[in-house]
């Protein structure tokens, strides 16, 4: 079982397209069962402070596929952008 403050040194992975989206900046947690009910990401893009956006990504935890020691596999298919998909069974 990982500690609250190690899952913000993984770092978040769609399995879908292999997208690296960020680090975990908070959790939402239940506070009468105390379980974690989602992951909170910051929105990628560098300079989205200068425009005052405050955007996050939420990861549901039943979107979360695995927490490794190095990072957190999620699926998350509305991330996948279009066209990322490669079709590896030789088919047309």
């Amino acid at each position: 079982m990982a500690k609250t403050s190690e899952l913000r040194e993984r770092e978040v992975i769609n399995i879908l397209d292999g997208k690296k989206l960020g680090f975990t900046s908070d959790l939402e947690i239940d506070p009468v069962s105390g379980k974690i009910l989602a992951l909170v990401l910051p929105a990628p893009g560098r300079f989205r402070w200068l425009l005052g956006r405050n955007e996050e990504i939420i990861i549901p935890w039943r979107q979360i596929k695995k927490i490794g020691s190095d990072v957190i596999l999620v699926e998350l298919p509305e991330k996948v952008e279009a066209n990322t998909y490669i079709d590896l069974s030789g088919g047309h």
